[in-house]
């Protein structure tokens, strides 16, 4: 890898990071700590975050940001990385089904679309063992 390239990476990882303590933030969850190990980074489409709040409950939460709507979850009951994935990959597609189902306008058929292919997108990744191995932020 280029240094130029690698300083780009590092720039979009950092802009990454940034958009999913905003996006906790606009939710109403302080954001503390990040689990670095758990974490994982997929450029240039997504990079999902394990973040823990930062207050006395602790509660930690899955936040993907890239090249797609930014999301979270709370961790509790998903146990890695990959699962996350899987999840947010299954929501976005009954959200759109949802969507999609009541009318929509151009607006919100276009969004739908948009969180089908990346649900798509996500499933696949989902499925490739070789993205879920050790990996460090």
């Amino acid at each position: 890898m280029t240094k130029e390239r690698q300083q780009a990476e590092q720039q979009w990882v950092r802009e990454q990071f940034q958009k999913a303590n905003k996006f906790l933030a606009e939710k109403g969850v302080v954001p503390g700590k990040v689990l670095d190990k758990e974490s994982r980074i997929l450029p240039p489409f997504l990079t999902l975050w394990l973040i823990q709040e930062n207050t006395p409950r602790k509660r930690q939460y899955w936040v993907i940001t890239g090249d797609l709507p930014s999301d979270m979850v709370e961790a509790s009951q998903i146990k890695d990385a990959r699962e996350a994935l899987r999840q947010f990959s299954l929501t976005w597609q009954l959200k759109a089904e949802g969507i999609l189902l009541n009318n929509p306008d151009k607006t919100q058929t276009d969004f739908a679309k948009l969180m089908i292919s990346r649900a798509e997108s996500m499933a696949s990744m989902h499925m490739k063992d070789d993205l879920w191995g050790e990996m460090t932020v």
